[in-house]
């Protein structure tokens, strides 16, 4: 798949007039281009006084009526995409059961993250759960905080009205290879464990008023997974009386993929995807948080005097260029495409803002629609390499006025030996060769 982006200085931009063009629809900008390029493929076609064999000579599948519909399983992309997947960072270590698969954002298109292609991290999950003998029981951590515990099956579950978001996931250790240097040497590594669904499924507020919650006590629910390693996690009543918190069996429109969670999961939007328990069991209901292992022990944000903040859970306002990207080569100067994605745990994105000369200059981007709240946001913007190095970097800003901090912002306030929550404004250098390379500036 080839891709084409970096940055430069602000010269490397459109002029004004080019610009004009190319929000007009970019009809004389690319006709200009296109001419040019025509121009040159008659000049070699004249010299070699032959034509495209692409063009003159009929390819098989063009004489045959196809291959015979067994040969090869439904489902499958293209043989020549077969590059494009799911894929474990260098260096890194599987314990025992226990993984992580990182996004191929360099090669997506819009917001929506295939389904074979989601990040996928467990805790010692299991692949074929049989849900005719799932439950989900829920209660309370005393008998007067529900007037009715309740067990489901997911018949009972799926019998319910049902609700469908586009909603972003992204784990809290997303990025954090990249705290102290540049680490890694694409977007699928710094920040692969990031990926976009429909979610469909039940409100868990829903659950708890069929349960009779009290309202007055209840200030927490622990929700807990069916995975070996006891996966639990504290979620504020507050975020599920809200509505979004979703008791989900459904993704893209089929059914949970085993990886991630089938077939019953809840879904948290904004929050780290650690709380968005898979396989789950159990929801209780409590006045107080729970302190679960994964909550106090891991989980938690590192300071510079060695002390930890806990229950840091929301993802704050982040973005990301993915192409062009680390990895990624421009094979020619000229006019580029900058695209990227933008998120925010709190909400939708309202802008985001380009540099190609490592951020001494910045251009507003294009906000490809639809623009959700805890959804991913694609963007793009305009780019003519002259054929010189540059720095591509984006900056998110939300609608509720948060702004993506540099790493040296970030630095100042988490050092720089920290794992988790790592929103700092991403570096790539385009090099006169057109290799792409991460860097930190």
């Amino acid at each position: 798949m080839f891709n084409r982006f970096l940055q430069r200085a602000p010269e490397n931009f459109l002029t004004p007039a080019q610009l004009q063009d190319v929000r007009a629809g970019r009809r004389g900008f690319l006709a200009q281009a296109l001419a040019a390029a025509a121009a040159g493929a008659s000049v070699q076609a004249n010299a070699q006084e032959v034509g495209d064999p692409n063009i003159l000579n009929l390819p098989p599948h063009s004489k045959g009526l196809g291959q015979p519909v067994a040969a090869r399983p439904y489902g499958l992309p293209s043989v020549y995409e077969k590059n494009l997947q799911r894929r474990e960072s260098p260096g890194l270590t599987r314990v025992g059961q226990s993984s992580v698969s990182f996004c191929p954002l360099q090669g997506l298109f819009g917001i929506i993250t295939p389904s074979g292609l989601h990040f996928e991290r467990h805790h010692q999950g299991w692949w074929d759960i049989d849900p005719s003998r799932h439950r989900l029981m829920v209660n309370g951590s005393d008998a007067s905080m529900l007037k009715r515990p309740m067990v489901f099956n997911m018949d009972e579950l799926m019998r319910l009205p049902p609700v469908s978001r586009m909603l972003f996931i992204e784990c809290g250790a997303n990025t954090g290879m990249e705290w102290g240097n540049a680490a890694v040497p694409t977007v699928q590594y710094t920040h692969g464990m990031l990926s976009c669904s429909e979610f469909t499924g039940v409100p868990l507020r829903s659950l708890l008023e069929l349960c009779g919650v009290d309202l007055q006590r209840a200030k927490f629910v622990l929700a807990e997974g069916a995975d070996g390693s006891g996966m639990t996690r504290t979620i504020p009543m507050s975020l599920v009386m809200s509505g979004e918190v979703l008791v989900a069996y459904g993704q893209n429109g089929e059914m949970l993929r085993p990886e991630n969670g089938y077939p019953l999961r809840l879904v948290v939007p904004g929050v780290q995807g650690v709380s968005w328990v898979k396989y789950l069991r159990r929801i209780e209901v409590g006045d107080m948080p729970y302190a679960s292992k994964d909550e106090t022990i891991h989980y938690v944000d590192l300071l510079p005097d060695g002390t930890h903040r806990q229950y840091t859970s929301i993802q704050e306002v982040k973005s990301v260029v993915t192409s062009p990207s680390g990895g990624q080569l421009l094979l020619q100067p000229g006019f580029h495409n900058i695209t990227g994605l933008a998120w925010s745990g709190r909400g939708a994105i309202k802008k985001v803002d380009v540099s190609t000369d490592g951020g001494r200059n910045w251009r507003p981007a294009r906000l490809q629609a639809p623009v959700l709240s805890k959804c991913l946001t694609r963007f793009h913007a305009d780019f003519v390499w002259d054929g010189k190095p540059a720095i591509f970097q984006s900056r998110a800003v939300d609608d509720t006025g948060q702004i993506q901090p540099s790493y040296s912002e970030l630095r100042k306030v988490r050092a720089s030996r920290s794992i988790y929550h790592n929103n700092a404004i991403q570096s790539w250098l385009l090099q006169e060769n057109g290799e792409v390379k991460n860097v930190q500036v």
